[in-house]
Parts: C-alpha cells; structure tokens; sequence
C-alpha cells in the first residue's frame, strides 16, 4: 500500500552555517580548532587573587569578593571571611554580541550585613584588550593597584587580573562564569557547565559452581536440597537446586554478572537448603580484584574456597570451627563487549580488555550548533521557559554541552571528537531540559537524534537541522530542530573496508555464546550501572538522560510497533513481489518484444551455462551502477510514516505509554487483552500457514500419505532415468518454453505439481 511522503515539517533540512570546515573563509582568517561551528567571540576576564585589602569592619578586617561589571552584566566571586589576601582564581565570559559598555569594572568590595562596603576598583577600556587564540599559551595575569571612588590609586590593596579576547576554543571557556547565565546564582553554575564523561568499563563476571563438600545442614537426618546464591550489588542469581542430594552436592553451573571498574563491591557466595529455607549452609565473599582475566574460551583454574559458618547462640553469631568448601571458577571475561546500548543502536564494539583493541580506522567530529523553535517544557515566574543542553554519546564518551539559560533558540557552537574503530557504528544525540536549576527536578526529554557512520561519506562536512520528534500520549510532536555539522575522517581505507568482512561482536560471542534471555538481563544491569556511575558527576547525568539516551523501554510492546514491522516486512518482500509479478507479465505475453527477447537470454543461458553466473553477477553491477543516481544525499533520520508515529490512536498510544506493569483498570486492560489476542491469532495464522509448507515438504518422503509418497518416489525414479538419457540442455529448454509459453496454450485451473503440494498432508490434523 503506498504511504503519502513524509511531512516537510518532520523532514531533514540542509543548512549553511558560516563555519570553516565547510569552506567558509572566516572575517578574521584565524585558525581555529573548531571548525564544524561557528565562531563566539567571548571577553574573558580572570580574576586570580588580591593581596593587602585595607579592613573595613570594626575589627579591622574585611570579607572580600569581587564583582565585574560589563555593562547590565554583573558576574560575582565568592567571598572570604576575614582574609586581606584571598585566592578566587575565577574566569567571567562575556558574549561580545550583548557588550552594552566600553569598559569593564572590576570592583572589590566587603561581605557586610546591611550594606556591603566599597574597597576599591580597576578599571579596562575594551579597546586596548587583546586578543587570544589557541595554541597560544593563556594570557599571564598581572598585579594592578587598586583605585578609589575618584579613581585616585590607594596605598594598600591590589589584585591580580587578566582580560583578554577570545572564542569558545579558549580552555577557560568550559569552567567560566557566562554572562547568558547570569539569572543563575554561584552555587547553580557547576549545573549548568558542559562536561566530558566516561563510562565506566564493564566486565562479565563468570561464575561457575562446580560442587560443594562437607555442608553441615542443622537437620541431619534429612538429606538437603541445596542450591548457591551469588550476590554482586544489586544483582542476584542462583543456581538449580543440585540433582546429588546430600551433603556433597554438585552443579556445573555458570551466573553470569556485569561488574565495572573500578571494582567496588565483592562477590557474596552463599549456600542455602530449600528443604529448610531458615538453614543457611555457609558464606564467601571474594573481592573481584583476585578474579583471573580470561581473554579467550580457555578454561579458568578452579578453586576450592571455605566456607564460615555462624551458629547463634544466647543471641549472638558464633563462627563454628570446621569449615565446608565450595568449588568455583571465576574469571572476569574480557573478551566479551559488554553491550548496555540496544543492539540496532551500538556506538561500540570492542571487548572489555584493551589487550584485544585494534586500531582506529577514523575520526568522528560533531559541532553542536543551535537549536530553533524549542518547545516550552516548564514554568518559571509565571511564563513558559526552556532550559535546554545537548548530550552526545559515541563509544564509552559522554559529552554535554553547557545549559543556555532561558531561550528557545539556543546556541552551543560546541564541537566534540571521538575515535571510530568501526564504521558500522552510531551516534546518539539528545537533547534536554534542565531541570536541576530550581531544586532536584527531572531533565526533560526534548527529542534525539541518531547518525549511522557508515551512511556518512568519508572527509565531507554534513550541515543539516534535525527535527525532533517525540512520540505523547497525545501523538507525534514536533520539539523543535537542532542544528549539527558531522564529519567521518578516514585513516586507513583499507582498514575500514576490512571491517566489512569481520564479524560486527568480538569472537567469544560466537566461541561461548550467551543466550537471548541471559543478554537482556545483563544489558539491563549494564545500563542500571551505567547510570548509577554517571549520575554521581558534577553536573550529573541524570538517571532518565542515561535511559532516553541507551533506549532503554524500547522493548516493551506496543501496536503502532508491531504495526510499523509488519509493514517493514511487507516492503521488503515487495521487491520479490515486483519480481514476480514482472515474470508473470513475460509468461503471460503482455509485452511481446520483451518476452521473444527473455527466450533468447534463457536459450543462450541453457546451451552456455557457463555464462549464468557472469550474467547475473554483471546484471547486479549495472542495476548497482544505474541507482548511484538516486543515491541519499542526506544521512537518514527518523521517519514519522516508517514508524507509524502519524497514524497511530489515542488508545494505541495510551497502552504506549502505560506503565510496566499495567496501571489501568481492568475495563481497559480487558480491552486491550481482547485486541492483543485478535493481533495474536493472526500472527499465529500465518505462522501456522508457514510451519504446513515445510510439513508439506517433509511429507514427500515421510509416508504419513502412502500414496502420494509412492506417487512421488515413482516420478523421483522415472525423472532420473529421463535425465540420465537426455542432455541436461534439452530438459532445461523443455522446461523453460513451457513457463514461457503463450496464454493460449494456458489454463485457469492451478498446475498439476500445485495441486499436488497442496493434497499432502501437514501437522495441523494432528493441533488440539
């Protein structure tokens, strides 16, 4: 069925932003490390620190600050008690688009009660301010003697100060005060800065319980049903209750856990009865640092470890004497990659050991431009606000751009870089409301975007806006558009095309195979781990910035997905359809030149079957060749009609966004139960359509049909002989100019071989 194209509000739109990358000569022509965006200019001022500021209270001391003041613009330190010679070392940034003064005021003034006294001043004309670009070294600060009201220059008291001119490539720029923050107070700002993380580095802890010897059960007259739980964190497993009953019980059974460096909690090893669920048989616990780090499928060394035991008695613990043991092999499997990330959506692929690493390929650079048009996600003072900052994730690097205070059409013009070691990798952009300004509130979700490197041509700069969509409970929306510039750089071509020919995980995934339950459980605690380790940074990534950004939730079943799949499917299989229908056009002699013409191909193919291959092969590559015209000339980005985002009800959303488990009454969830059963039978029909052809199949020469057997073996038998008297050639043309022959020698009713298939017997007789 054909879908009307996608409305131009949701499409991708290129952009031309005057950045250097793209071949835009700047005003200036100074070079700049950041090229993907364009160029801030900035008025830093750092304020180091004072020496002998004369005493202002009663006592003669002072509790110094310091103010500067650039026009409306006022920036403010700390202040010290009771300290003439007080350390801020603090940079202000001011936005040289907003400068509404020609000089800037640096005032040092004394923490009072009432009214806080004024110590002295410096004062700079912007004029004579230099400029600064990276690589060169920071501007070296100076001492300046402070002046009075008059601008006389006092005895006492200086302050050591640098001013200077530059961009958002200044190292000062990141941990600077900004002026478009400046509604933020001085205990908001490290909220508000832009940051580098990291992930931390996750292993797969494997622990194999072999057997136990020796357990000491309180019941002795009863042979135990013992099973071992495992304890690492938050995760928990435990083994099958052991087939050997007794006191000497045995398993050969492998918990698998997720762990991150560095290692901080311990592996807790105990041993339980199941008969008697109050008799706990021993306890180890084992730091995961004395963890054997195993590479490759090699088996592990296995040890034997005591087990303590504590019996109770007047009340307390008392540790018994003797001492069971428990057989185990543990190691830490750096061979593995860890994935917390969905797996259509993985940004890296190595192993856990860096041992196993192979080169870089490439170098991703992402400039973070602006966003326009930002939807309002919160309330302050009475108006509709938006705070927004953007998050990049590549590979185990997190970056977050500083917060714009208070617009709906910011601009970061910050620009980040990754090393790429496979191509068939993605970027995951988001941006977000701040919500840790005014309390501890949530970030907000304001949309994503994702970029699949291998779409991305090598060394071109891709300057596009992208919408960001989200899917409410009240249907697909619009938040807006971010403005990104993206480039792939290549350092080794052959290494990338290499890539191509290596399986996409690292060997052990293929060597010692986990299972599909086993990954979503473990991907589950990887991105659990994930986000506890990034929420305790400063600014923290937040729990609900870590989950929107891994996709976690994606999972959960919904009908506009199945729905959106299913017509996936479809498109898929309408190529063959058009195939199909092609071939029936040339049986059916619609066209009559094409089909005389597909004769003489099948004839020639017939007596040289040598050039069957050749000519397929040669028929790909010109069909290959004749659609590099229509080749995408932008990186692709969500698609409103692929994911039925626009045609989806209220209720189908409703269920969407229901929490897991459900919290609707049982009208709605009967409701929804009866329709997820009506979905289910049809999938169940067409499965069961699938499963009778390939019991069909297996019927030719199972016998369940003694007679269409016979039928069959017998044309088997008369076939072979047929074909071991007659060219293949012939048979092959015999055959061919009967698929091929004209409507008149045709008929209405199904073929012969047709209806025989369809007589043979399947399974389904035998369904309750």
């Amino acid at each position: 069925m054909q879908r009307p194209p996608q409305h131009e509000e949701f499409a991708l739109k290129e952009t031309s932003p005057k950045i250097a990358g793209s071949g835009v000569i700047m005003g200036d022509k100074l070079t700049c490390a950041y090229d993907l965006v364009e160029q801030m200019q900035y008025l830093y001022v750092r304020v180091v620190k004072a020496k002998d500021l004369p005493g202002k209270d009663v006592t003669g001391s002072c509790d110094p600050y310091v103010e500067v003041k650039l026009g409306n613009y006022k920036g403010v330190t700390k202040h010290f008690e009771k300290k003439a010679n007080p350390v801020w070392d603090y940079v202000f940034a001011f936005s040289q688009d907003r400068l509404q003064s020609s000089f800037i005021e640096v005032v040092v003034k004394d923490k009072d009660v009432v009214i806080d006294d004024f110590i002295g001043r410096i004062l700079f004309d912007l004029v004579d301010v230099p400029k600064r670009v990276p690589p060169d070294s920071p501007l070296a600060p100076q001492w300046y003697r402070l002046e009075d009201k008059k601008g006389q220059k006092m005895k006492h008291g200086e302050i050591m100060v640098a001013v200077w001119k530059g961009t958002q490539a200044d190292e000062a720029f990141p941990d600077a005060w900004h002026s478009d923050a400046a509604s933020v107070g001085r205990e908001g700002i490290s909220k508000i800065r832009g940051k580098v993380y990291l992930s931390p580095r996750l292993w797969y802890v494997r622990v194999n319980v072999i057997e136990c010897q020796d357990l000491l059960p309180s019941d002795k007259g009863k042979s135990p049903e013992v099973s071992v739980k495992v304890i690492l964190g938050k995760q928990a497993l435990k083994t099958k209750i052991s087939p050997v009953k007794g006191v000497n019980p045995m398993w050969n059974e492998d918990l698998v856990f997720v762990a991150a460096e560095p290692f901080e909690e311990p592996l807790v090893i105990t041993v339980e009865d199941k008969a008697n669920k109050d008799d706990f048989l021993g306890k180890c616990v084992l730091p995961l640092t004395s963890l054997h780090r195993r590479l490759d499928n090699k088996a592990v060394p296995s040890r034997w470890h005591n087990l303590e035991k504590y019996a109770v008695v007047e009340g307390e613990k008392k540790e018994m004497k003797f001492a069971s043991r428990i057989h185990l092999r543990l190691s830490l499997d750096g061979g593995y990659h860890v994935l917390e990330e969905s797996t259509h959506y993985c940004s890296d692929l190595r192993p856990t050991s860096k041992l196993l690493w192979k080169s870089s390929i490439g170098l991703l650079e992402l400039g973070i431009i602006s966003a326009t048009g930002l939807s309002p996600m919160k309330t302050k003072d009475g108006r509709a606000t938006t705070d927004a900052f953007c998050v990049a994730k590549y590979g185990p690097k997190w970056v977050r751009t500083r917060t714009i205070i208070d617009n709906f059409h910011p601009k970061w013009n910050e620009q980040y870089t990754w090393e790429v070691f496979d191509p068939c990798t993605m970027i995951t952009i988001g941006v977000f409301d701040n919500g840790q300004l005014h309390g501890a509130g949530k970030d907000s979700r304001i949309g994503k975007v994702r970029i699949r490197l291998s779409t991305l041509q090598t060394e071109r700069v891709y300057t596009h806006s992208y919408p960001l969509i989200v899917l409410q409970p009240s249907g697909v929306k619009k938040m807006g558009e971010v403005q990104l510039a993206v480039r792939f750089s290549c350092t080794s071509y052959v290494n990338m095309l290499s890539k191509y020919s290596q399986p996409i995980l690292p060997k052990m995934h293929y060597v010692h195979p986990l299972s599909v339950i086993q990954m979503d459980i473990l991907r589950h605690q990887a991105t659990q781990i994930v986000s506890v380790r990034l929420g305790r940074s400063e600014p923290a990534l937040k729990k609900e910035v870590v989950e929107f950004m891994l996709d976690v939730g994606s999972h959960i079943w919904s009908v506009r997905r199945s729905k959106a799949n299913f017509f996936r499917v479809m498109n898929v299989l309408s190529s063959a359809v058009a195939v199909g229908k092609w071939f029936d056009k040339i049986c059916n002699w619609k066209n009559p030149i094409t089909t005389v013409l597909i004769h003489i191909l099948f004839v020639i193919l017939v007596l040289f079957p040598q050039l069957i291959l050749p000519t397929i092969f040669l028929y790909l590559f010109f069909i290959g060749l004749w659609r590099y015209r229509l080749k995408p000339r932008h990186p692709p980005h969500m698609d409103i009609r692929l994911s039925h985002a626009d045609a989806v009800g209220s209720d189908e959303l409703d269920e969407e966004f229901d929490t897991f488990p459900t919290s609707k009454g049982s009208d709605t969830v009967r409701m929804r139960y009866d329709r997820l059963r009506s979905i289910g039978g049809r999938i169940q029909t067409v499965v069961g359509d699938l499963a009778a052809q390939g019991e069909r199949l297996q019927a030719l020469l199972n016998w369940r049909d003694p007679r269409a057997s016979a039928l069959f073996i017998t044309f088997c038998l008369m076939s072979a002989i047929v074909l071991y008297v007659t060219p293949f050639q012939v048979v092959a043309l015999l055959i061919g100019f009967y698929v091929l022959r004209h409507p008149k020698f045709r008929q209405k009713l199904p073929a012969l071989p047709a209806n025989f298939f369809r007589r043979l017997p399947a399974k389904t007789d035998c369904m309750i």
